[in-house]
């Protein structure tokens, strides 16, 4: 592998860890836990692994030997900057146990667990990969574990390699189905355990006990660099508006925290749009809004960031989607009669036809390229794929509109708009000081959870805005994070998704502000990721989490 000289300086970085984690450690047990909605039906469904205890790791200094252990760890979903070095962590946890454990990749996400697709990940691998960005060590997949010939197939392997655990990397479905699996190998009596880590730069994988998904912190400070460089030029050109949409599909965490450190002129919430119950037509009106103060000051240009989600949150496009996913959901009756016509044409006519009276009207008012973006194959999940959506542009056009509508009632002003979208340009950036030591404690904390033979928990840190050595190492039960929600057509127990809270601090503080950096100028330009340098700097973790943690 060719390396850069950055590559070559960061490889030689070593996290830094929770004290607690630096010798042998005791389990501290708190008491039983629920699930944070729906108890009985997520008790019903899990009921091996629901009610288990909250795990703290504490210091022990009494001398422990653990039996060898094999391992297999499977990177799941979309990239997140750290992975690799909850592998590492995960790695020298296992060897620190026990030198003679062995670790297995899964190759290629979930797949390679039921295709037995693996690698023995070696020092010599694993090496070559600490600090670095990306999943590229085994690959990642969006394959979802939910059938039992799938898990079976996992027990094979697992028997195979003598693998006694599984460690799931991922999001808030991949972490679900870590469940799911880990209460089929309990009720089997299969002897293998599964643990999840906490991954996705959309950061709404969190509650009390996972205080920040890891990637978050990179990304984020990837796209605001990124932001920060486009209102540079903004302010030197002064003659473009910039309409930038972020990742976040459920969720507006990612624009809410760019927003805190670059303080764009327009920064629109999607849990705020839901809760006001905003129409497309009063956010555009919003933002022409903005767009005609500015330019009645002499500022003709500025930067407005959007959630990628955006369009799910506006009640009349949340009902339309919602009948949508139904619609075409895979083994309906409509969704094969769908797929069989032809034509763009053939296919918006159907859509019109069978919706509700009220989506009908809405899906019929859209751009036909927005309305067909609307009704391309859906993901993994059943739902639409939000990515493909271009809202930036679909708010371009719409805010043209009703300023040739202002022109033509005498208003003078110029808007000439550029769309951008940020999303794979943070999913793998070489991870922060922040995310690189998180990582690491996420993966060795995992091999200390299997050590103590638990299953069905989420690798934990605790108090991160502290350094790294004050962190309090544990794990959460999967159960304790979820409720109920539609899939598919059908209800189905889901980690619950953390959404921007608009009673929440970081929220406040961008609302105390939003006003005055809509009108005035006052970018703010965060540069890229340091990762020498000042503590202040290098280490700081997001302002969200600096605001949520702020007592």
């Amino acid at each position: 592998m060719i390396k850069s000289v950055f590559q070559i300086e960061r490889s030689k970085y070593t996290p830094k860890m929770p004290k607690a984690l630096s010798g042998t450690v005791k389990v501290v047990e708190g008491g039983k836990t629920n699930s944070v909605a729906d108890q009985d039906d997520i008790k019903k469904f899990f009921p091996g692994t629901y009610g288990m205890p909250i795990i703290t790791f504490e210091e022990s200094g009494v001398a422990a030997t653990y039996p060898v252990l094999n391992v297999g760890v499977i990177l799941s979903g979309g990239q997140a900057p750290g992975g690799h070095n909850v592998i590492s962590g995960l790695f020298d946890g296992l060897k620190k146990l026990n030198p003679s454990n062995k670790l297995f990749g899964f190759l290629g996400g979930p797949a390679g667990l039921v295709d037995h697709k693996y690698v023995e990940l070696t020092s010599d691998i694993i090496d070559e990969y600490r600090n670095t960005g990306g999943f590229d060590i085994i690959g990642s997949g969006r394959t979802k574990l939910e059938e039992t010939a799938q898990f079976d197939k996992g027990i094979d392997i697992c028997n195979k390699l003598g693998i006694k655990a599984i460690v799931v990397i991922g999001g808030d479905d991949s972490n679900t189905n870590a469940c799911v699996l880990a209460e089929y190998y309990l009720q089997k009596n299969s002897g293998i355990q599964v643990i999840g880590c906490p991954k996705t730069i959309d950061g709404d994988l969190k509650n009390e006990m996972i205080e920040a998904s890891f990637g978050f912190d990179t990304a984020c400070k990837t796209y605001s660099e990124l932001i920060g460089n486009i209102m540079r030029d903004a302010n030197s050109a002064k003659k473009y508006w910039h309409f930038i949409k972020l990742m976040g599909r459920s969720a507006s965490h990612i624009g809410l925290e760019c927003a805190l450190q670059s303080r764009p002129n327009v920064c629109l919430i999607s849990e705020e749009v839901a809760e006001k119950k905003l129409t497309l037509e009063q956010i555009v009106n919003d933002i022409t809004d903005v767009v005609v103060k500015r330019a009645q000051n002499g500022e003709t240009f500025g930067v407005a960031l959007i959630p990628e989600g955006l369009v799910e949150f506006i009640p009349e496009m949340k009902v339309l989607i919602d009948e949508l996913n139904d619609l075409l959901a895979e083994g309906h009756a409509t969704a094969e009669k769908f797929q069989n016509l032809t034509t763009n044409t053939e296919r918006r006519d159907f859509v019109i036809d069978t919706l509700s009276k009220e989506s009908s009207k809405v899906f019929a008012s859209l751009p036909n390229g927005i309305g067909r973006q609307l009704t391309l194959d859906r993901d993994p999940h059943g739902n639409v794929q939000v990515s493909r959506i271009e809202t930036e542009r679909l708010l371009i056009e719409m805010v043209e509109k009703r300023l040739a509508e202002l022109r033509r009632g005498g208003l003078k002003i110029s808007f000439s708009a550029q769309n951008h979208f940020f999303g794979y340009e943070g999913r793998c950036a070489a991870p922060s000081n922040f995310d690189s030591d998180y990582c690491y404690s996420l993966g060795f904390v995992a091999s200390l959870l299997i050590a103590n033979g638990k299953t069905g928990y989420l690798s934990s840190i605790r108090n991160t805005t502290a350094p790294a050595a004050e962190w309090i190492p544990g794990g959460v039960p999967i159960t304790m994070m979820m409720n109920m929600e539609r899939r598919h057509g059908e209800m189905k127990p889901v980690i619950q998704k953390a959404l921007v809270l608009l009673d929440g601090a970081p929220y406040k503080a961008f609302a105390e502000k939003r006003e005055e950096w809509a009108i005035k100028t006052s970018f703010v330009y965060p540069g890229p990721i340091q990762y020498w340098g000042p503590s202040t700097v290098c280490d700081a973790t997001t302002k969200t989490l600096q605001l949520e943690r702020t007592k």
